[in-house]
């Protein structure tokens, strides 16, 4: 996913595991409201699985997907129409060439951790008076699989690999992003957080793409599979994620 500590993701599996998004990308694409013919960024557009639902509800519109990793990137590309369009970015220096009508994102802000830059960005985005619509990772999010993920991160061999590990996510409250959005330059800002508990059918192929890709990626490849087991131990089963999203919407002043 698109952010300022940006890893490369395996793609083919986070496309079949990652079911959720696509019912958190239907709920803020209502709420985003378009009719057809706009070109909307997905900011952080992941394999394509949310990509393809942009694509349905712009049937005369363009769709500009962004993400920071490559993989993703050409894999996204699968769901494309010809006047749409992939680019690798961070989103907190993003640059485009001209102002778009609407900015979507699910699932990825969490990831960066300087959310003033990325507010600045999305609003150099749009056009005045486009619309964003956003959700990610809020205040509280995955509380006890994230501690329990800490925890066996500091015991050995896993501790060299995964030290500071925890500083990778950004969960922020509502009011506080309301704040930044603000001062971004947007207005009618309404910023809230949401349960969505979330039964992943595959539990450990989620946790480890998902969840826990991150510290997978810093361990060496004879430790992953323990690792992943060693969280996953320490939940109940079968696995009960306590997702909280942070809803966003605001228009570009």
């Amino acid at each position: 996913m698109a952010g300022s500590s940006t890893r490369d993701w395996d793609a083919s599996t986070y496309q079949r595991v990652a079911l959720p998004h696509e019912d958190w990308a239907r709920a803020v694409l209502d709420r985003l409201g378009l009719e057809g013919g706009e070109t909307v960024l997905e900011a952080g557009c992941g394999s394509g699985r949310t990509t393809a639902i942009v694509i349905e509800r712009v049937p005369d519109g363009r769709v500009i997907a962004v993400d920071g990793s490559p993989s993703m990137v050409v894999k996204v590309k699968e769901v494309l129409r010809p006047q749409d369009m992939a680019m690798v970015s961070d989103l907190t220096k993003l640059e485009l060439d001209e102002p778009l009508d609407a900015v979507f994102s699910t699932a990825v802000f969490h990831w960066i951790s300087d959310h003033e830059a990325l507010f600045a960005r999305m609003r150099a985005a749009l056009k005045d008076g486009g619309r964003f619509a956003a959700q990610c990772g809020g205040e509280g999010n995955i509380d006890a699989f994230r501690k329990a993920g800490e925890e066996v991160a500091t015991r050995e061999p896993y501790a060299p690999y995964l030290e500071g590990i925890e500083r990778l996510w950004n969960y922020a409250g509502a009011e506080e992003t309301e704040a930044r959005l603000r001062a971004a330059g947007f207005d009618d800002v309404r910023c809230w957080l949401e349960p969505w508990p979330v039964d992943p059918p595959e539990p450990e192929a989620f946790a480890r793409t998902i969840c826990l890709g991150a510290h997978v990626e810093r361990l060496p490849e004879e430790l992953r599979d323990q690792f992943v087991a060693d969280v996953l131990a320490a939940q109940p089963s079968p696995l009960h994620l306590g997702y909280v999203r942070l809803n966003i919407e605001a228009t570009a002043a």
